[in-house]
């Protein structure tokens, strides 16, 4: 599917196996269907390490945002969700190679369900957005959380 739609390099769909502490299928004693290979992962595993770069462009009433979330573990982290807020009174209005949910200040960004779901160790993945802001109070947000777990800033 990747080579019909043009891409040829990008990162795997998440896998099917259980998560450590999640029982496998087959353990479950039941007699129950096992999930399809090809099922999404419905929470995102912990980050082991992360690292983020925000970029601002700020034009008065509105900007722009350009994120690098880079995987700074050891292992890949299949499913991803970034979680800031925003200093002032800024709202998203438009987000691409991410979803995006806001309430308040909070954002909370997350791979789509069809590509860029996974951040191999040692790899970043990047999404953008558009917003508006009341003039003067548009700034980087101050921290940032990948699945739950505080990244540093670069």
């Amino acid at each position: 599917m990747r080579a019909k739609s043009g891409l040829v390099a990008g990162t795997p769909s998440p896998s099917s196996s259980a998560s450590p502490g999640e029982p496998s299928p087959s353990a479950s004693g039941s007699a129950s269907t096992p999930p399809s290979p090809s099922a999404p992962s419905t929470s995102p595993v912990p980050a082991a390490g992360c690292a983020v770069h925000y970029g601002l462009s700020d034009w008065g009433g509105s900007f722009n945002g350009d994120v690098t979330v880079k995987n700074t573990g050891g292992t890949s982290v299949n499913g991803w969700q970034l979680v800031f807020s925003f200093p002032g009174d800024q709202r998203v209005t438009a987000m691409w190679n991410a979803v995006s949910a806001q309430s308040g200040r909070q954002v909370t960004a997350a791979n789509p369900a069809s590509y860029n779901t996974a951040i191999a160790a040692g790899a970043s993945v990047n999404f953008g957005f558009s917003g508006t802001s009341t003039l003067g109070t548009n700034g980087v947000p101050s921290s940032f959380a990948l699945n739950g777990e505080t990244c540093s800033t670069y």
